[in-house]
């Protein structure tokens, strides 16, 4: 399985493709197929089956929806500057309780804020 940094709600930019230079946020991330599903980026239109629901609306017609995009084409946004900008973490010890404990946090390599 793939390493990547990009976690659901992360603000990214696509880097290439049809919609370069856009940013939304992240819906799902599928790990196995190295993919995301990125808000308001990558729309297709689907051909839906016209049904019916349990109220008795109907449904299906053209719908258009997000597809998902491969993750070496997106890039987080620093918080900073709203720049793309790679991941890192951040591992600090914090004493709680009289005992030393690790905690890590996500940091943006462009400017070291959190993320």
């Amino acid at each position: 399985m793939a390493k990547f940094g990009i976690k659901k709600g992360d603000t990214v930019q696509v880097l290439t493709g049809k919609d370069k230079g856009s940013t939304g946020k992240v819906i799902s991330v599928d790990r196995e197929k190295n993919r995301v599903l990125v808000e308001g980026v990558n729309r297709v239109t689907r051909h839906t089956k016209a049904g019916q629901t349990a109220r008795g609306s109907q449904t299906g017609g053209l719908v258009v929806q997000e597809s998902p995009i491969h993750v070496s084409n997106v890039a987080v946004v620093d918080p900073e500057d709203k720049k793309p900008t790679r991941t890192k973490t951040r591992v600090e010890t914090v004493e709680r309780d009289g005992r030393q404990k690790a905690t890590r946090t996500r940091v943006g390599v462009r400017s070291g804020k959190d993320l």
